[in-house]
């Protein structure tokens, strides 16, 4: 299935047999919002079977007005998105405007003055939300366009509606993940055109920060920088991948030259997925998969 416009192209759609249109108020609904590109999925809570993920690619953007505006159109000509009666649904942002902050550290009235310890902010066009994340002391704090957030808040009145961030769901989803990998491992998320690593260290949260990628030589560069920051091994690191990378690539290739001890990650025991979803890699969409162990 393809769907374009002059805005927007859909180029990955797998929808299980399973979906029921009649029964949308058990479903979570899942929107994960980039500047260039947009995913959805929809999960059954009852058990927790993947029904339906969608990945587009958008457009050059320049404004929120415009982003706003091409996820309207996606959504108003969607064959469901538009609905109002799911049982929950989670906007997951993906920006560079974020902050962690330890729990023991945390202010909820400082949020402002976290953001701007990393990041511009805007109080005018821009709210700064936080999520405290389950599986580990931090918090992650982040700024969202108020015109994106009034057009979910209006789009989706009738359900529970929860805003998140991209690093939230990553942490939370390495974190419960940690047990299928040898300690104290590293992980990276392949983004498009970011990079995002993390590592463990115990039962919490030991590193994560995210790299904007301009060429592919910045995978290697941020890579070795952050093994080097932490004391790891090059050689001996177990490293574990997941994101937007083909597994017989020339660009893992690339990676396996400088780390050796480098291997997919898995897709996550927590959800279910029919035969329909094998044409999906296990490794792609982590961070959409794991914003449903988000509360």
């Amino acid at each position: 299935m393809e769907a374009t416009s002059t805005s927007y192209k859909l180029i990955k759609s797998v929808k299980s047999s399973k979906f029921n249109i009649d029964e949308l108020h058990y479903y979570n609904l899942s929107l994960q919002i980039g500047v260039r590109d947009f995913q959805v999925n929809i999960i059954d809570t009852r058990n927790g079977n993947c029904l339906l993920l969608e990945d587009y690619i958008l457009a050059k953007i320049r404004s929120n007005s415009g982003l706003v505006g091409v996820l309207s159109d996606i959504v108003d000509n969607h064959h469901v998105l538009s609905a109002g009666f799911w049982k929950s649904v989670k906007i997951i942002i993906k920006n560079t405007k974020f902050s962690l902050v330890p729990s023991s550290m945390f202010v909820k009235e400082a949020v402002e003055d976290y953001l701007r310890i990393n990041t511009e902010f805007d109080e005018i066009t821009e709210e700064a939300l936080y999520y405290k994340n389950i599986r580990s002391s931090a918090v992650s704090v982040f700024a969202v366009s108020k015109e994106l957030l009034a057009w979910a808040r209006s789009q989706y009145e009738k359900a529970e509606l929860g805003i998140l961030h991209q690093s939230a769901a990553l942490i939370e989803g390495v974190m419960n993940e940690k047990e299928q990998y040898p300690k104290n491992s590293m992980y990276l998320y392949i983004d498009r055109f970011k990079l995002h690593i993390l590592s463990i260290k115990g039962k919490d949260l030991q590193y994560y920060n995210q790299f904007t990628i301009k060429q592919f030589k910045d995978y290697i560069k941020y890579i070795m920088l952050v093994i080097k920051g932490l004391n790891f091994s090059q050689t001996s690191t177990n490293v574990v991948l997941w994101g937007y990378i083909g597994k017989k690539s020339s660009h893992y290739d690339e990676f396996y030259k400088y780390i050796k001890n480098i291997s997919f990650g898995n897709r996550p025991d927590f959800l279910n997925f029919d035969y329909m979803f094998d044409e999906i890699q296990d490794h792609h969409f982590f961070d959409l998969y794991s914003s449903y162990l988000c509360e």
